[in-house]
């Protein structure tokens, strides 16, 4: 059977990884499923040519029913969101085992061939993250294990279930290891956006309100790698098309500190912004980055977007709604 003929079911693509995903396989020519437990009005996208469900996949007999007769699962489903999210959430994100396990029960049961994890460098040990600048995270920097509590161990113990699911019933598994995606149509408020969303964010209101100050949560000198969605997803397909079936890293190997994305905002949106330091804010480790050599070598793949341009895409479509909903009175996104 050709790919074309395949049937991929993308569940959580009513988020924001998701819904690029679902786009993109649709331009490929694919039949795409999709399935969100969020009512379709909350859909980052939504593809009318699609099949379209929004229920729980932490409950197994709803994915024996979205499973059934589906060749390819993507499962980027999960409770998540930025830092200060998934601090203060570590049982909320610790539950979403419950999906990833009852969909790899259900594959089994109903003869799905491949089946895409999305985990996330949340796993990496902690020791190798506690100075602000670090070399590049190895996919065998995982072990011995200390990931983040909460998030990471549920990724982490989903990475094990995949391999075991693929070991005792041949269901072929992928798994990506995500290093901080950001990208137009995602979240940049309410509680659950990353960095670099919520600071084009706290940047644009600013400017638009005639400030020039900004909250920071900690001293701005911890680090991250950022990586542009249309990266995520290119890597994505690449590692699911491929034989490499071992934990992946797809993230960026562009280390910066939080002063020096602000930097780049700064530049983007041609305004100097003060800093107001929150020290007792959630802050995660002290520094983490992408190494990609695996990437390169097993699947042909890399970034190519800097995150210079890649914080201009970003800036450019918060900025325009913001705009949008102040001028309709919403002064928070759905997104």
């Amino acid at each position: 059977m050709s790919l074309n003929k395949k049937k991929f079911l993308v569940c959580g693509a009513g988020g924001f990884i998701g819904g690029h995903l679902v786009k993109d396989l649709l331009k490929d020519g694919y039949e795409v499923t999709c399935v969100d437990n969020k009512p379709f009005e909350y859909w980052f996208q939504y593809f009318k040519e699609c099949k379209n469900y929004s229920v729980d996949l932490k409950d197994y007999d709803n994915c024996l029913k979205i499973t059934k007769g589906i060749d390819y699962i993507f499962n980027m489903a999960c409770n998540m969101g930025g830092m200060g999210f998934i601090e203060n959430n570590k049982t909320e994100c610790m539950l979403s085992v419950l999906i990833n396990t009852n969909l790899l029960r259900s594959s089994a049961q109903n003869s799905v061939e491949r089946y895409f994890f999305s985990s996330s460098a949340c796993v990496y040990n902690d020791l190798k993250q506690s100075n602000s600048y670090v070399q590049g995270l190895k996919e065998s920097d995982a072990y011995p294990a200390a990931p983040e509590d909460g998030y990471g161990w549920e990724k982490l113990f989903s990475e094990r279930m995949c391999r075991h699911f693929e070991e005792d019933f041949n269901i072929e598994t992928r798994v990506a290891r995500y290093h901080n995606v950001y990208g137009p149509m995602g979240t940049y408020d309410g509680g659950r956006e990353k960095a670099p969303a919520a600071l084009c964010r706290k940047i644009i209101k600013a400017k638009l309100n005639s400030e020039n100050i900004i909250e920071v949560w900690g001293d701005g000198l911890q680090t991250r790698s950022f990586m542009y969605i249309d990266d995520c997803i290119e890597g994505t397909k690449k590692l699911f098309f491929s034989d490499y079936s071992e934990p992946l890293n797809i993230g960026s190997e562009e280390q910066v500190s939080i002063n020096e994305m602000i930097e780049i905002i700064e530049n983007i949106s041609g305004s100097k912004i003060e800093k107001n330091y929150l020290l007792d804010k959630p802050l995660g480790v002290r520094g983490r980055s992408s190494n990609n050599d695996l990437a390169r070598k097993k699947i042909n793949w890399d970034t190519t977007i800097s995150l210079k341009d890649g914080l201009s895409k970003t800036y450019d479509w918060i900025y325009r709604d913001i705009k949008k909903n102040t001028k309709n009175n919403k002064f928070t996104s759905k997104y």
